[in-house]
C-alpha cells in the first residue's frame, strides 16, 4: 500500500529552558508541594523528583493539556505517593493541652511530624498569599489526602474539576464531593480574618514597628513590654518541642525561666505571607541561628508565636549563618 499522505497535527513537545523542566512554574510548584505536605523540607524532596520525571517524560508530553496542568498532575500525585507513607503534620497547640509549668528548652519530640514554615522570599511570589498562611496549611493537614489535594487544586490554583479528576484519576462528581466534605472542615478551623488582611489593614509602618518592638524587648529582656504586644489568649509554642504556653500569666511564667535568661539578636523575615524574625542566640562564642518566630496577628496585637526551632531553616530564608 502507499503511504498514507493524509495530514497528521504536529506532536507538541515539551521545551525546557535553562535545563530546568518546571521553569516559570517552579515557584508555584513548590507552595502547592509545601501546602499537601505542610514541610518545606519534604516539598524541595518532592520537587526535585517532579522535576526528574518532567525531564523524562519531555518527549512524551503532547499538549493534550497546558504545560501548567501537566506538571501540577505530577505534583499532585507525587505529593498523595509521599503521603502514603506519612503521618499529618502538628502545630503544638492541636496536639496537647498547655503547659502550666515552664520547661522550655527540654523535651523535644521528634516522633511527632511537626509543620514547617515556609520561607517568603522575593521570588516567591506564590507564597504571598493566604494560602500559604500558618492556619490555612494547619487546617488541610486534617484532611484526607484526596481531600485536599482536590481542594488546594480547586480552590487555591484556579483547576476546574474535570482537571482535576484527570489528575487523580477519578471523576468529576467525586472531585465534586470531595470539595464539599474539604471545604467545610477547613472553614470551621480557619479565623475570621487572614493574616493578609490583618497585615494590609496594619499598613506597612505599622508592621516594622511591631516587629522592632517585638525584637527590642526579646533582645531588652523587657517581659512588660513583650507581654504588652500580646493578646490575653495569646500562644507561645516552640516546635519540635510540644509544650506550649497560652495567656498571658504562663507566658511570663515562660519568659522568665527561658528567652529572657538568654542573649538575642534578630533580623525580621517573612514566613507564611506572615511576620517572622530570625533569632539568633548566644552561644558562648557567637549569636548562632536558633529560631524562626512566626506572629500571628490580631489587629495590632500578636496572638501566636510560633517560633520554629531548627537553625537549618536560615538558608532557605536567606539569613546570615552567624551574626
Amino acid at each position: 500500500m502507499g503511504e498514507n499522505t493524509q495530514s497528521r497535527a504536529p506532536r507538541t513537545v515539551l521545551r525546557v529552558r535553562n535545563d530546568d523542566p518546571l521553569g516559570e512554574f517552579r515557584s508555584e510548584l513548590r507552595a502547592h508541594c509545601y501546602r499537601m505536605l505542610g514541610s518545606a523540607h519534604d516539598a524541595e524532596d518532592v520537587l526535585q523528583e517532579v522535576s526528574l520525571r518532567a525531564w523524562r517524560g519531555r518527549e512524551r508530553f503532547e499538549g493534550r493539556s497546558s504545560l501548567r496542568t501537566w506538571l501540577h498532575r505530577i505534583a499532585t500525585n507525587a505529593c498523595l505517593n509521599e503521603l502514603d507513607r506519612k503521618e499529618r503534620r502538628v502545630l503544638p497547640v492541636e496536639v496537647s493541652p498547655a503547659s502550666e509549668t515552664a520547661t522550655p528548652y527540654e523535651h523535644p519530640d521528634h516522633e511527632l511530624l511537626w509543620l514547617e514554615p515556609f520561607a517568603d522570599t522575593p521570588d516567591e511570589q506564590a507564597a504571598r498569599s493566604e494560602s500559604v498562611e500558618l492556619a490555612f496549611v494547619a487546617a488541610v493537614q486534617h484532611l484526607p489526602p484526596n481531600q485536599r489535594a482536590a481542594l488546594l487544586m480547586f480552590d487555591v490554583l484556579g483547576f476546574s474539576a474535570q482537571e482535576i479528576a484527570d489528575a487523580m484519576d477519578t471523576t468529576r462528581a467525586s472531585v465534586n464531593s470531595a470539595l464539599q466534605r474539604a471545604r467545610v472542615i477547613v472553614e470551621e478551623r480557619l479565623p475570621p480574618r487572614s493574616q493578609a488582611e490583618t497585615l494590609r489593614a496594619l499598613g506597612e509602618q505599622g508592621q516594622r514597628e511591631l516587629v522592632e518592638r517585638y525584637t527590642r524587648a526579646l533582645e531588652n529582656a523587657d517581659m512588660d513590654e513583650l507581654v504588652q504586644l500580646l493578646t490575653e489568649d495569646a500562644t507561645w509554642s516552640m516546635p519540635p518541642l510540644p509544650e506550649y504556653y497560652r495567656g498571658l500569666a504562663e507566658i511570663r511564667g515562660f519568659l522568665r525561666e527561658g528567652p529572657t535568661r538568654q542573649r538575642w539578636r534578630h533580623v525580621p523575615a517573612r514566613a507564611n505571607g506572615q511576620l517572622a524574625v530570625g533569632g539568633y542566640m548566644w552561644d558562648g562564642e557567637r549569636f548562632a541561628p536558633y529560631v524562626i518566630d512566626v506572629l500571628t496577628l490580631d489587629g495590632s496585637r500578636i496572638t501566636a508565636i510560633t517560633a520554629f526551632i531548627d537553625a537549618s531553616l536560615f538558608e532557605s530564608f536567606g539569613l546570615p549563618e552567624v551574626l
